[in-house]
């Protein structure tokens, strides 16, 4: 159920250095490095040798030297050196994957290199301005599978239960969700009309009354999502339009999967308020953390519970619309990479009728 033609963040801009670094993404170790202050290297992390991680050797310049017998790679994974003779067998080589720094994050392409598109590398407008702050959060290990984590991230019912002192409180539970899976990102999303502020906008909104509040989930396949959340004075009355007139925030969520059984939720978040504030930045993160481990307790009981023996079907209900959709899509995208479409036969002696 992975996806491989796909950009997925192999960690923030800052986690690499000159230092070679052992990373894993859907269950491929790569070693990693950087070449420049915007150029970073991904190599597969074995020596074709004895499979000793090139992780354990040392760095050569821009090349690799494996610890155990000296074979060096350059950084694209090309042998340039075996020591003790002459000749570099063609099979001395190690994949090399291509990687972009983009906003400060590190992306790598774990598919066929030929369709690693830049193009195609997540990004938002608000990167790029000055009426938005942007601060990177944490790198979140949840004992879970990137499905059940995703799925999450498109789902606005949980948060009532959930995040009860926090990102949601009493008055949403049966507040309708409106689901949108027409288009390429899914969407997922509902408004609080004159209610109490949850915890987070009692803390950053400086509200005293009630206020209308939004969350708008969006799922970019096969694992990015953005929720869109915020509040603003009930006698404004927003339109979903003018959202910018009120506190708001994105919580960009970046999920790695690293095994069956390991996801690495990279987090950060863009908003419109205390811009120029790194308090406030620290204070958002510490509230974030509470929200976000409430999540990692979540999925990873459930994740515990899925590797049992299952004595029936699970259940599914109105509000998983955006979850179901989604887990046919991944099984088709997975499909297609699994297969190969030859085209129409020349000659076919088979003969399709309607």
């Amino acid at each position: 159920m992975y996806i491989r033609n796909a950009w997925y963040v192999a960690g923030w801009a800052s986690e690499f250095d000159e230092q070679l670094k052992a990373v894993v993404v859907l269950e491929q170790p790569l070693v990693m490095y950087r070449i420049d202050e915007n150029t970073v290297a991904a190599l597969e992390d074995r020596c074709p040798h004895r499979l000793l991680p090139l992780s354990k050797g040392k760095r050569i310049g821009d090349d690799i030297q494996c610890g155990y017998h000296g074979m060096t790679f350059n950084c694209s994974g090309k042998c340039v050196r075996v020591p003790g003779q002459d000749n570099v067998p063609s099979s001395a080589y190690v994949q090399a994957f291509p990687v972009h720094q983009k906003n400060n994050i590190v992306f790598v392409w774990m598919g066929e290199p030929d369709k690693a598109d830049t193009d195609l590398i997540f990004d938002m407008p608000e990167f790029q301005s000055d009426d938005w702050h942007v601060h990177q959060g944490d790198a979140l290990h949840l004992n879970a599978h990137y499905l059940n984590v995703a799925e999450n991230l498109v789902d606005p019912a949980h948060v009532s239960f959930v995040h009860p002192t926090t990102l949601g409180n009493a008055a949403s539970e049966n507040v309708p969700v409106h689901v949108d899976t027409q288009g390429e990102v899914l969407v997922a999303w509902r408004w609080i009309r004159d209610a109490e502020p949850v915890g987070f906008f009692q803390k950053f909104g400086g509200f005293n009354g009630n206020v209308d509040r939004w969350h708008y989930y969006y799922l970019h396949l096969p694992s990015i999502a953005v929720i869109d959340f915020g509040s603003a004075d009930t006698h404004l009355n927003l339109d979903e339009s003018d959202r910018n007139k009120g506190v708001r925030i994105f919580a960009l969520h970046f999920l790695t999967p690293v095994n069956e059984h390991l996801t690495i939720d990279r987090w950060l978040h863009i908003r419109n308020t205390a811009v120029d504030d790194e308090a406030v930045s620290e204070s958002m993160d510490a509230m974030f953390r509470v929200a976000f481990n409430e999540d990692k307790e979540i999925l990873e009981a459930i994740d515990a519970q899925e590797q049992l023996p299952q004595k029936r079907k699970p259940i599914r209900l109105a509000i998983d619309k955006g979850p179901t959709v989604y887990r046919r899509r991944i099984r088709d995208l997975a499909e297609q990479e699994t297969t190969e479409d030859l085209g129409e036969p020349l000659r076919p002696t088979f003969v399709h009728h309607e």
